[in-house]
């Protein structure tokens, strides 16, 4: 049975606000990290309401859809669609492909969801989208932090958040207390596959940081 469908609250909406400042909404990364964060987050969703699954048996670790319908929002059925149409790619690949796009997407959903307010230009400069409502968007990190202060591990959901904030290398940054050793023990009580995607992402985020020097 799936934690999670697709129309509960989004995992990836929550991890875009937890890379974004809950007031302004400026980004606390660089963008192609962004990227590749969300990109994690849209196939952790899925992976989580059982849309889609990893060979971890194949190497490399390949992702194939388990649902023979399409559906759900437009950009859920877009990555769906291209998983469908092409399951022979390991997960490194579409982390890569994904995130050139899904920071856009992402917050044209979001903006279209009125999760977050249109981007404003003021002058020369434009303001980015910020979270229409503050209290929302700083649920997602509270959260997190409420689960490290009382050292229990949260639902699967956000032990995939917290895994990827890690992944991502905003969690010092973010979290009012990061606990490495927490982290460990929180992600290593996910199933395998989603204990890969959050492995995968990191390595994705590290070869990204390095290409930038």
């Amino acid at each position: 049975m799936a934690e999670s469908d697709l129309s509960s609250p989004s995992l990836v909406d929550d991890l875009y606000f937890v890379l974004h400042d809950n007031v302004t909404g400026h980004p606390l990364l660089h963008s192609r990290l962004t990227g590749l964060a969300l990109a994690g987050g849209v196939l952790g969703e899925l992976m989580l309401a059982e849309r889609v699954a990893l060979d971890i048996a194949s190497n490399p670790e390949r992702l194939y859809a388990t649902a023979g319908e399409i559906a759900g929002d437009p950009l859920t059925r877009a990555v769906l669609g291209h998983i469908v149409a092409e399951p022979h790619h390991p997960i490194g690949t579409w982390l890569l492909f994904f995130a050139r796009t899904l920071y856009a997407d992402v917050t044209a959903r979001m903006i279209a969801a009125k999760l977050l307010k249109p981007p404003v230009r003021h002058l020369l400069k434009q303001q980015p989208p910020a979270p229409a409502d503050m209290n929302r968007a700083a649920w997602p990190l509270a959260r997190l932090n409420l689960a490290i202060q009382r050292r229990k591990a949260p639902v699967d959901r956000d032990c995939v958040l917290l895994g990827l904030l890690v992944a991502a290398g905003c969690a010092q940054r973010v979290l009012s207390e990061h606990d490495p050793r927490f982290v460990s023990a929180t992600t290593a009580t996910l199933p395998m596959p989603l204990r890969s995607l959050i492995t995968q992402t990191k390595v994705a985020v590290g070869q990204a940081v390095i290409s930038r020097r």
